[in-house]
C-alpha cells in the first residue's frame, strides 16, 4: 500500500477567502480604525437626521417612497407586511425576546442570554429619543395609514428593536454555530426579518422612510455596543466558554 497523500498546504500567495460576515463580526477587534470611523459616521448621521426630524414633519422622499410602496395592492404582500409588523408590537415582542433569552439560559449560555436582553433594551432608549425629537407620524391626509398610533414617529421602535435584537442573534448564530444549512437558514431568516420590518412600517403608513433609516442607524450603534459588552464580559465571567472564534485565525 502506498504512502498516504500528505495534506495540501495553503499557498502563501493565495490566502483563503474570508466571509464578509466574518469581517463584520470582527470589525471592532481586528480593525479598530474602521470601527471608530463607522461609529463616528453613523452617530453623526443619526444626530443630524434627528435634529432635522425635530423641525420637519417629513421629507419629500418620504412621501414619494410611501406612495410608491402603497401603490401595490397585492393581498399576500399586504398580509405579509401586517404579520411582520405584528411581531414587533406589545405584548408579542416581549414574549419573543424573553423566549429567546430564556432558551439561551436553558442551553447554558447565560451571558449570551443576558447580552440578548441588553440588545433588546435599545428600544427603551429609542423611546426616550422619540420623546425628545417628537416628530408626528404620517398623516392620513397624505397617505393610507393602517392604524393611527399615539407615540411620535422618529425613530421607528419596531425597526430599532429588531435591528438590535435580531442583529445580535445574527452575530451569535454566525460566531457560535458551525457552518450548516440550519445556520445559513437562520441567518437568512433573521436578515430578512430586519429588512422587512422597515418595509412593513412604511407600507402600513405608520412611519416615514427617514424614521426607519434613523432606527437602522441608531440600532447599528446599539448593536455594536452590545457586541463590545458581550466580548468584554465573556472573557471575564465565562472564560471556559468559546468567544466568537475568528474564522481567519482558524483557517491560518
Amino acid at each position: 500500500m502506498g504512502d498516504a497523500t500528505p495534506p495540501r498546504k495553503p499557498c502563501p500567495g493565495r490566502p483563503r477567502r474570508r466571509s464578509t460576515m466574518a469581517h463584520a463580526a470582527r470589525l471592532a477587534e481586528d480593525d479598530p480604525a474602521a470601527f471608530q470611523s463607522y461609529v463616528i459616521v453613523a452617530a453623526s448621521a443619526f444626530i443630524t437626521l434627528a435634529v432635522i426630524a425635530h423641525t420637519v414633519p417629513y421629507f419629500p422622499i418620504d412621501l414619494t417612497i410611501t406612495r410608491a410602496l402603497q401603490a401595490y395592492h397585492g393581498h399576500l404582500f399586504a398580509r405579509g407586511m401586517f404579520w411582520v409588523s405584528w411581531i414587533g408590537f406589545m405584548p408579542q415582542v416581549i414574549f419573543v425576546v424573553l423566549g429567546v433569552a430564556g432558551a439561551l439560559f436553558a442551553a447554558g449560555l447565560r451571558w449570551e442570554g443576558t447580552a440578548t436582553l441588553f440588545a433588546a433594551c435599545g428600544a427603551l432608549l429609542g423611546s426616550i429619543v422619540k420623546i425628545v425629537v417628537y416628530r408626528p407620524r404620517p398623516s392620513a391626509n397624505l397617505i393610507h395609514v393602517f392604524q393611527q398610533l399615539p407615540s411620535s414617529g422618529f425613530p421607528s421602535g419596531h425597526v430599532l428593536e429588531f435591528t438590535t435584537f435580531g442583529g445580535f442573534l445574527i452575530f451569535l448564530a454566525f460566531t457560535l454555530l458551525k457552518p450548516s444549512a440550519f445556520r445559513t437558514g437562520l441567518l437568512t431568516a433573521l436578515g430578512l426579518l430586519i429588512g422587512l420590518m422597515g418595509l412593513s412600517r412604511i407600507y402600513q403608513g405608520q412611519h416615514w422612510f427617514s424614521d426607519v433609516m434613523g432606527a437602522y442607524l441608531f440600532g447599528s450603534l446599539w448593536l455594536m455596543l452590545t457586541i463590545r459588552l458581550y466580548r468584554w464580559g465573556k472573557t471575564r465571567f465565562f472564560p471556559h466558554q468559546p468567544v466568537a472564534p475568528n474564522p481567519a485565525r482558524e483557517e491560518a
